[in-house]
């Protein structure tokens, strides 16, 4: 097991450095030159800032809140103690990989509402058509990284005799992973870097950007309060 977590963390490595030299091979001239040019490491890592900065809360939540959710209070004596952090944080990070898909999927291939850099390349003609399908795979394959990492901790959480594994652990995790990534998504992309709205052909694109931030808002609401309700029902349990 130890390999295959040295393996995801070569990943990011190889995405980051591989694609100037493999990727693309059977491109045109003009696509490679449009993919591979000046802007290809800001636009990387720009497209990366929301990855980067959900790793840090995410590291952050368990690190906070392991010690206040391994053991309610009130308990005493030998008996067992169901900690809820392994499920919660691994159904976290799995929502915010399987919300990187959602976008992808709904937003970016079957509606068409927009693409990666479709801002600041509007996919007009071929190739620019063509340099926003590169970054779309781009995102998607950090989207599948992330989603890796959290079934590698869903399983480790399997093989846990403390671990809870609620119901509401998992959906509520699940939501409010999806929330999360949505916020830091549309809060970078789309009002901070402005590499892409949430409906580029529209007559009001700030409504669907603000729209979208609403929705996500509701879903960590949601996912939070199936979470601290598991927490309070354990607390009163233990009592």
């Amino acid at each position: 097991m130890q390999n295959h977590n040295k393996a995801l963390l070569l990943l990011p490595l190889f995405l980051t450095v591989g694609p100037p030299l493999q990727a693309c091979i059977t491109c045109n001239k003009k696509v490679q030159e449009a993919i591979f040019d000046s802007q290809f490491y800001p636009n990387l890592l720009a497209m990366l800032s929301p990855f980067i900065l959900l790793a840090a809360i995410v590291g952050g939540l368990a690190w906070l809140f392991g010690k206040r959710y391994h053991q309610p209070s009130g308990v005493q004596g030998p008996a067992t103690v169901y900690n809820l952090m392994p499920l919660a944080t691994a159904a976290l990070v799995l929502g915010i990989g399987l919300g990187g898909f959602i976008d992808g999927i709904m937003l970016h291939q079957i509606l068409q509402w927009h693409e990666m850099l479709s801002n600041k390349i509007p996919p007009t003609d071929l190739v620019a058509k063509t340099v926003n399908m590169f970054w779309d795979g781009i995102f998607h394959a950090f989207c599948l990284l992330v989603v890796l990492v959290g079934v590698v901790m869903l399983w480790k959480t399997g093989r846990r005799a403390d671990a809870d594994r609620s119901g509401n652990l998992l959906w509520g995790g699940l939501l409010a992973g999806w929330g999360l990534f949505n916020i830091l998504e549309g809060l970078m992309d789309h009002h901070i870097l402005k590499l892409h709205n949430v409906r580029e052909i529209t007559g009001n694109v700030a409504a669907w950007n603000f729209g979208f931030l609403g929705f996500s808002v509701v879903l960590l609401g949601v996912g939070w309060r199936l979470i601290s309700r598991k927490h309070q029902s354990k607390v009163e349990g233990a009592v």
